[in-house]
């Protein structure tokens, strides 16, 4: 990933050095925060007068403050909106005040990219609308979305891509290749993990190929998550849609009748997400006919064609290290 001169040269009529300026866009782009470990890491300094310049540079110029967080020590916010504007970045949310989980998940995203500064990153929402409308395209009423209502008087904004994990594309591989990710929170909340997966279905659904990554500090949570994917991801965009429906009536009776008993803790789920995707009227009327036997299976079946579209779908967990951090120093970051 190579940041662009100009955005290089902005930084640095802030006073940077062209090395401090690469990494205060890195800083800005994928996280707000930092610590010191990590900017130590990206220059190759020592603990000295270099970093000392670079501390009293971001202070003076009121570009970046310091916070404590419990086990993590002094972190560094850039919080200038100036400096964001500059970069085009202005309405990012990484220059604001936030909880110790979210400020944990940015410094691990922050660890990501400076793992892998060789990767072609999809960094703003504009680039990642663009990237799927104009060279995939994919609509953008499938992208996941979120709508902020402002002042009474003033129009709801909806905003695409949110979460901002790390997302890129394989440039070598024909047809072109989409990595998207997850990061898992300190404390693993696979609930949460359902949610995200939910909100990325549809455009998974556009996808004839994609990979996602599942990131985190411990593998303690591999196993479940794979299951997770493959439960809600995998399966359903390998088979055909009537096997599907047919499946979401089979859970919903037994919901409806209170057999609730029979249900597994993956059928939940997906009665759950099946009740976004089924929730036409034709579905419904359907249900209430094969649920009264007066539609079959076959008739279902027959209804509901598979279109023939091809969806390989990778999933790969990975552990998340800290750049800088030595082995023994790998709890500080949990």
């Amino acid at each position: 990933m190579t940041a662009s001169p100009a955005h290089i040269e902005t930084l640095q009529s802030f006073g940077y050095t062209p090395q401090e300026a690469h990494f205060l866009y890195l800083v800005a782009t994928h996280s707000g925060y930092f610590m010191a470990r990590q900017f130590l890491s990206f220059t190759g300094a020592h603990w000295g007068k270099r970093t000392t310049l670079f501390w009293t540079k971001l202070q003076a110029s009121k570009h970046a403050r310091t916070e404590c967080f419990p086990k993590h020590g002094v972190v560094y916010h850039v919080f200038a909106r100036k400096l964001y504007r500059h970069l085009g970045r202005e309405n990012l949310r990484n220059r604001r005040e936030h909880e110790v989980e979210y400020v944990q998940r940015r410094l691990a995203m922050l660890d990501f990219v400076l793992s892998h500064l060789d990767l072609d990153y999809l960094e703003t929402e504009p680039e990642k609308c663009a990237y799927f409308e104009q060279t995939l395209g994919i609509p953008s009423h499938y992208f996941p979305s979120k709508t902020y209502h402002g002042q009474p008087e003033s129009q709801p904004t909806v905003r695409y891509f949110v979460d901002r994990f790390p997302m890129y594309v394989d440039h070598a591989a024909s047809p072109l290749v989409v990595t998207l990710s997850y990061i898992q929170p300190a404390e693993a909340n696979l609930t949460d993990f359902v949610r995200h997966l939910q909100t990325y279905l549809p455009l998974f659904r556009q996808l004839s190929e994609f990979r996602f990554l599942y990131l985190a500090r411990c593998d303690s949570h591999f196993d479940r998550a794979r299951e997770i994917f493959d439960s809600l991801v995998t399966i359903p965009l390998g088979s055909n849609p009537a096997d599907d429906l047919l499946r979401y009536f089979a859970i919903r009776k037994d919901w409806d009748n209170r057999q609730y008993s029979s249900l597994s803790e993956t059928d939940l789920i997906f009665r759950n997400l099946s009740k976004q995707r089924f929730s036409a009227p034709r579905f419904e009327h359907l249900y209430r006919g094969w649920k009264a036997n007066r539609i079959s299976e076959t008739q279902v079946r027959e209804e509901f064609q598979s279109n023939g579209t091809h969806h390989a779908a990778r999933f790969e967990p990975r552990l998340l290290k800290g750049v800088g951090l030595a082995r023994g120093d790998a709890e500080e970051e949990r």
